[in-house]
């Protein structure tokens, strides 16, 4: 019987009839096939869009990788007693080495006073960030000032501001009260990432409202309760560029926080994809690219822009900050409130002390003792483990479980995104500079990085010009760095091209 029902089959098969419908089945079969496919495409499209999104385009950025680390921080913001905070001229590249100092060890200063300013920019203040007592002006090489340190009032005092009215005051004004009141060095320019002069007037400027950097704090978290002085933040930036205010967002979240969904006045951007994809530089890119060294875009931070707003919302020099303290060799990951360049050991209180301690996040932060302080512009703690062990057969062990970008490793055969330990160890030795396409992976942007690093490595100028150095901070080549099998210093070699042409 099966025979008969093959050899009609066979038959029906060679006849004219199916010679005539097969074309129409095949059209059906694939026309379902794609169908399904649209569908397909159609949910995970629809994933990518926050619920808070009523329109406008969502950019889904492919490229990138998001290192699963233990340690993130929660809960409610803890409010700690820091007693010693500092003001660290070496966060910003390329000032005078000695600039003017203002105070002297003994002074009393209130919370927005002076503690110095750059010598080839006078007119640009730096404050400081508590009221107290400056009771150490460290130095180092060449006498050059490394830190000046203020032992906090327990009741803090501002420095007195005169109000503007921010409708009426032209550009002139208000930038003259930006810089003698202390927050013009909040401002970042790009390239270079220098602190504008005041006569520029930037194409553009960029804040991302997001970070997906390690263990990075929430944003939605640190603007809380500070709406009003972020949207007045916002009002400022505008009135001091010719162009745009661009905001990032968060187009992977489910919420988006309505201070940045419902912000006012400037152009919203949806971002989605793996780190890098909060950086403020992958966001330009994607927006609106820097062309050339001569095209100026300045960017903030959240907490940045919060504290512009709150220079007229408020009428002081508001430098506190959430903290975010995380990573696996810390008890307690939390979050602190506390003021800009706060002792770190005063932070962790005794938590993590036996693992490496970073300034910002583990990939582009400043290693730090616990008697250091926290850098100008960063708003995490991370905690690892040291690393200092070796490792006998490497990658081959099958046990090995830490965050890689590499299937060299057993477990790359079974990819998981369920956070790791982690700590500072290299897993190898520096080798030879070879081109691995390792980069292009983990950088969502228009540029070749590994043909980049070369050209400054043999201060090819035009070619790095040529080869788009002129759009990356060190940030945005810190998981290039991270995956870089031949174990090269990215961030260090990206900050030499940039500081030989800023030089010229």
């Amino acid at each position: 019987m099966n025979a008969a029902l093959v050899s009609n089959f066979l038959s029906f098969a060679g006849s004219a009839t199916f010679g005539a419908i097969f074309p129409i089945l095949s059209m059906v079969v694939y026309g379902l096939i794609g169908l399904l496919t649209l569908m397909y495409l159609g949910s995970i499209l629809s994933r990518k869009r926050p619920k808070t999104i009523a329109t406008g385009s969502v950019k889904v950025l492919k490229k990138g990788f998001d290192i699963p680390v233990k340690g993130v921080p929660t809960g409610a913001v803890e409010n700690v007693m820091v007693n010693k905070f500092a003001v660290q001229p070496k966060n910003f590249p390329y000032i005078f080495p000695i600039p003017k100092v203002t105070v002297e060890v003994g002074d009393h200063v209130n919370a927005g006073d002076a503690l110095f300013y750059d010598r080839d920019n006078t007119d640009v203040k730096f404050a400081s960030p508590v009221s107290g007592k400056v009771v150490d002006i460290h130095r180092g090489a060449k006498r050059s000032i490394a830190e000046i340190i203020v032992e906090a009032d327990k009741e803090q005092t501002y420095k007195t501001i005169e109000s503007i009215n921010l409708d009426s005051a032209s550009r002139e004004t208000l930038v003259s009260f930006l810089a003698k009141n202390g927050a013009w060095p909040l401002i970042n320019e790009r390239p270079y990432d220098v602190i504008p002069a005041l006569d520029t007037v930037p194409r553009d400027i960029f804040i991302s409202t997001f970070d997906t950097a390690p263990l990075a704090p929430d944003n939605a978290l640190i603007v809380a309760g500070k709406e009003a002085a972020f949207q007045t933040g916002l009002n400022i930036l505008r009135k001091l560029t010719s162009g745009k205010v661009h905001l990032g967002l968060d187009g992977r979240a489910e919420k988006v926080n309505p201070a940045f969904a419902q912000a006012e006045g400037v152009e919203k951007h949806w971002f989605s994809g793996f780190h890098p994809a909060g950086n403020v530089g992958v966001q330009i890119h994607h927006t609106a690219p820097i062309k050339n060294g001569e095209d100026k875009v300045w960017t903030l931070g959240v907490q940045e822009v919060i504290t512009l707003g709150g220079l007229i919302t408020e009428g002081r020099y508001d430098a506190s900050r959430v903290v975010a303290i995380g990573g696996n060799k810390v008890t307690k990951p939390r979050y602190v409130r506390t003021f800009m360049g706060a002792n770190i050991g005063e932070l962790l209180g005794g938590d993590g002390a036996e693992g490496r301690v970073i300034s910002g996040d583990i990939l582009s932060g400043e290693k730090k003792e616990i008697a250091e302080f926290l850098n100008y512009f960063d708003n995490q703690v991370s905690v690892i483990g040291e690393g200092n062990y070796y490792e006998m057969f490497g990658w081959i062990l099958p046990s090995k479980k830490v965050p890689s970008v590499s299937r060299t490793y057993f477990q790359g055969l079974f990819p998981s995104t369920k956070a790791k330990d982690i700590d500072a160890n290299y897993h190898g030795e520096e080798r030879a500079f070879v081109m691995t396409g390792e980069y292009e992976r983990m950088l969502p942007m228009d540029i070749y990085p590994q043909h980049l690093m070369k050209a400054i490595v043999t201060a090819d100028y035009e070619k790095m010009e040529g080869l788009g150095i002129h759009e990356l901070s060190e940030e945005d080549v810190a998981l290039c760095e991270f995956a870089c099998t031949s174990k090269q210093p990215l961030q260090e070699i990206l900050r030499k091209g940039l500081t030989e042409l800023y030089s010229e």
